[in-house]
């Protein structure tokens, strides 16, 4: 007996998983025919009742494990959604759902053991039977084609505003709660029988907020009045202080950064950096200092080329992207697939903190979300490019109406050149009559002799840039050139080309060829250059060409005329390119040849249109080097998406028009919606106060880099396999007050930041951390390693050096060999430049900064929502070792002199109270005195810029 082995491991595992039977029943030989049944199979007297009785208990109107479902017949054949449908029409020995009814393939039956009644073989062949004639299924037994899949997962269900919770009175007499954050944390702790921490003293929760929020220790003299404020209002003025300064945006913008994976260059085997990528870094920085509502945050960053806020999606394309392409068709559309993954995952991860990407070859495994949503979210993204854009709004607003008004009229003016065009076709009975087109190596213009004494030839235009000529010779009827500069003759020009001398006017009759010893015009139309001859000549031969070496091509006039005078003042055509056949580039004949086809009362018209194409356009190219161009995503027009069969571009199914998740309210769309509104309308959908992911999924980050775990502990996973909330209630109930207060971020940071939660001393208590080491239910602020930017830019603020410089293009802390691949080895030497906070670093893929990329840095290749904080030997090592912490132990150790002499207690005090804002302990002053006399004050400095108690937010 054979075993069908044919693989459908593609199919999402919860559909195994429903099938699966402890009983395997012998295998069958699935490669005999199978027995057929004399009469038609009816769907609806035989095999619906089969499902019903059989199968809609787990894949029916009210459960659909899978996602699947037996009682729809565009799911259950596959033809809206899923990947490989487990019935196919007309080919029963490929159809698993034989298989799994039948206990065919690998241990699995249908139903379960214990779920259900086994269908009996004849039942089984009924099923086949129906396969085989086609699965037959009317139309008014097709079941309600718009019923959506059901979950009833916690992150999906409409927001709940919970009532807020009474503290226990244990709790109360030692707790003060100073908002309702605390009123939900002190009920989690009670029901985990937790006490929860004192307050911390003041230098404590100075020291933390600024950390916390800027990245950066308090000043003197913010300490001071912090510490001398005896007013009720000193914390609350603090935390006002803190989100009003610029440096709040510095610092919570590199956890966004990190969060949509952005990096400033290109990443794979070339890895060119993106010089003009940071515009975007500073769109994040002052959206987050202006406190704009997350909900315009998003909008922008996915169409803020509709609302003139271009440099915002920089947020679509800041990913790592292949620029190395191949002429394989497979790799072509792989890359380009994988192009769009990037920008559906980062979307999804980031504002939905969904994991929409497992869904690109099946559905997805856990969550409910189908393939065809997957290719549904690509849709919105078909028409987006890597790419440099203009930024229009940073010009003046007159320069900006001056260009949309030069781009109508060179939209129109084309449009009227295209027309004129049409009314002179080429005429393919004249090419036999006609000269052979143009060539850049060299040409000959022959007509019956003619005296001369001038020779001019006019260049209406050419193939590219400005014209260009090696030689121009010019023979009498004796074969004798009397153009040549040895002979007398002298050239003139209506203009030439400056600052090269290979290319002078004195070449064109030097008797010298080639592209090294020729003669460029200064403008790409309506120029000419002319030989006035030593002596009248009878004249019967032009020669001339552009390169006749034959190594360029370009610069080479294709309508030009010929003409002589004898006095210079009245002239005569003798050639010119009509005479010849049509120049073609690309198999196009160049714009404006047409022209030479019109009549002499006509072509003056469309040569007049021709020149306002040309100045429009260099118009437009002169106006246009005055706006800056930064990396934030071109736009084209919509590719078609079609859902692909297990995710390989080769293998397209049905196409597949923008939407949103199937199990949330659709969109309507249909393909014919323009590439900008689509983008438009999905941004909008993700910031609708409706959508009850996008708001939780941001309230729980800002929550996490508060307090270093979020509500949620994997906050770009709110699907089945993602953490189940600690405080869902807190979640909740903080959601909808930040969606009442407009998505103002700088509203539920204070909210955190006034909490007594957030006040609680980090020290550890024994029962508490018996019970919860992880402070999930935050019984005590959990301590934490600073990240890897704070920890640079305190020890950069606490040696004086750190440069306060905002904004603009990044510094780079490598040396760049720009070839075909860039490499990029590590500076050993700095400059104030190198000293600016490190979000202005230019952050470049695959390299770590050599010092702090050792403390966990992302390098931007893929999302990263959480860092890890691990702990190695080369961390220690730098922090002590390298070159950068020498030079600023030495620059704090000349600091501190300058401050205050040559007294080592006075120094010490001082650089305790810079490092850790506080005084030493009498047994610290009396080691450290004695450490600086023996080793020095620049080690002590070394020393103090390694001490945990410096390094750590506590």
């Amino acid at each position: 007996m054979r075993k069908v082995t044919r693989s459908f491991a593609l199919l999402p595992a919860t559909f195994w998983i429903g099938f699966v039977c402890a009983a395997q029943l012998p295998a069958q030989d699935s490669s005999e025919t199978p027995p057929t049944i004399a009469q038609t199979i009816d769907f609806g007297r035989d095999i619906e009742p089969l499902f019903a009785a059989h199968c809609y208990a787990c894949h029916g109107p009210t459960t659909q494990e899978s996602n699947y479902r037996l009682d729809v017949r565009s799911i259950a054949l596959g033809v809206a959604d899923l990947g490989d449908p487990p019935i196919v029409p007309g080919d029963s020995l490929n159809s698993p759902l034989i298989r799994f009814v039948s206990g065919e393939d690998d241990d699995t039956l249908m139903p379960p053991d214990g779920e259900g009644e086994r269908l009996l073989d004849a039942q089984i062949e009924l099923l086949r039977q129906w396969i085989e004639e086609g699965a037959n299924w009317p139309d008014d037994e097709a079941g309600n084609k718009e019923t959506k899949i059901s979950t009833d997962h916690w992150s999906f269900q409409p927001l709940v505003d919970p009532p807020i919770p009474e503290i226990d009175t244990a709790i109360a007499g030692h707790f003060q709660a100073a908002n309702e954050i605390d009123h939900f944390i002190a009920s989690g702790l009670t029901r985990a029988g937790l006490q929860p921490s004192p307050a911390a003293d003041r230098i404590t929760l100075i020291r933390r907020i600024y950390l916390d929020t800027h990245g950066l220790l308090p000043t003197p003299e913010q300490v001071q009045r912090f510490t001398n404020d005896t007013t009720g209002e000193a914390w609350s003025t603090v935390v006002d202080e803190v989100l009003s300064s610029s440096h709040y945006g510095e610092s919570w913008a590199r956890h966004w950064l990190d969060i949509v994976r952005f990096a400033e260059s290109t990443g794979f085997e070339v890895n060119r950096d993106r010089s003009n990528a940071w515009y975007y870094r500073d769109y994040v920085i002052n959206s987050l200092n202006d406190d704009k509502s997350f909900r315009d945050f998003i909008v922008e960053q996915i169409a803020g080329d509709a609302l003139g806020v271009d440099e915002a999606t920089g947020f679509l394309v800041g990913g790592p992207f292949d620029i190395v392409k191949s002429p394989d068709i497979n790799l072509t559309l792989m890359q380009r697939q994988d192009e769009l993954a990037d920008y559906v995952n980062t979307t999804s991860t980031s504002f939905l903190g969904l994991t929409v990407g497992c869904a690109r070859c099946h559905n997805h495994k856990f969550d409910p979300i189908l393939q065809r949503d997957y290719y549904a979210l690509q849709a919105f993204f078909s028409g987006v490019q890597h790419g440099e854009r203009k930024l229009t709004r940073t010009v003046s607003d007159q320069t900006r109406v001056e260009l949309e008004e030069n781009e109508q009229q060179l939209k129109s003016q084309e449009a009227l050149l295209a027309e004129l065009s049409a009314t002179a076709p080429l005429d393919s009975s004249k090419s036999d009559s006609l000269l052979p087109s143009v060539n850049a190596s060299m040409n000959t213009d022959s007509f019956p002799p003619v005296e001369a004494r001038f020779v001019r030839f006019s260049i209406n235009r050419c193939n590219q840039a400005e014209p260009c000529i090696d030689e121009l010779e010019i023979f009498d009827d004796k074969s004798v050139n009397v153009a040549l500069s040895s002979s007398g003759s002298v050239a003139t020009s209506t203009g030439n080309y400056d600052g090269d001398p290979k290319h002078q006017l004195a070449h064109i009759n030097d008797g010298k060829i080639g592209n090294e010893h020729s003669w460029i015009s200064n403008s790409e139309t309506n120029s000419w250059v002319q030989i006035e001859l030593s002596n009248p000549a009878r004249v019967e031969r032009i020669v001339w060409g552009r390169d006749r070496q034959g190594n360029f091509a370009d610069r080479l006039a294709i309508d030009y005329a010929i003409s002589i005078s004898m006095d210079g003042k009245k002239w005569q055509i003798v050639a010119d390119s009509n005479g010849r056949q049509p120049f073609f580039i690309d198999g196009k004949e160049p714009e404006g040849a047409f022209i030479a086809r019109l009549s002499e009362s006509d072509a003056p018209k469309a040569r007049k249109v021709l020149d306002e194409v040309l100045r429009l356009r260099s118009a437009i190219k002169t106006q246009g080097e005055s706006i800056p161009t930064a990396y934030i995503g071109t736009f084209n027009e919509n590719e078609t998406t079609y859902r692909l069969h297990r995710g390989d571009p080769l293998a397209p199914r049905e196409e597949v028009a923008p939407d949103v998740l199937t199990v949330m309210e659709g969109l309507g769309l249909d393909s014919s919606v323009p590439e900008q509104e689509r983008r438009l309308k999905l941004a909008n959908w993700i910031g609708s106060d409706s959508n009850p992911l996008t708001a939780r999924v941001i309230v729980n980050r800002v929550w996490q880099f508060h307090f270093g775990r979020g509500i949620v502990a994997t906050p770009s996973d709110f699907g089945v396999n993602g953490a189940r909330p600690t405080h869902p209630e807190l979640l909740d109930w903080l959601t909808l007050r930040f969606i009442e207060h407009g998505w103002s971020l700088k509203w539920l940071h204070r909210q955190i930041l006034m909490s007594a939660t957030y006040r609680q001393s980090s020290k550890p208590a024994a029962d508490s951390l018996a019970r919860d080491a992880d402070c999930q239910m935050l019984w005590r602020f959990p301590p934490r390693r600073l990240e890897a930017e704070a920890i640079r830019d305190c020890i950069l603020q606490a040696s004086g050096k750190l440069n306060p410089q905002a904004g603009g293009p990044g510094f780079l802390l490598f040396r760049v060999d720009r070839e075909n691949v860039h490499h990029y080895f590590p500076l050993e030497k700095f400059e104030a430049e190198q000293f600016r906070r490190m979000i202005y670093m230019t952050k470049i893929r695959q390299e770590q900064e050599d010092v702090f990329g050792v403390f966990d840095c992302p390098d931007g290749g893929q999302t990263v929502p959480n860092r890890n904080r691990s702990t190695t030997p080369l961390q220690s090592l730098n922090l002590l070792n390298s070159l950068f912490m020498l030079e600023q132990a030495d620059s704090l150790a000349e600091r501190l002199i300058a401050m205050t002499g040559d007294d080592p207690q006075a120094q010490i005090k001082v650089a305790y109270y810079l490092l850790l804002l506080r005084d030493p302990a009498a047994d610290e002053l009396a080691e450290a005195v004695s450490f600086v006399i023996k080793f020095g004050l620049a080690n002590f400095c070394r020393a103090m810029l390694n001490a945990n108690e410096f390094l750590f937010l506590s």
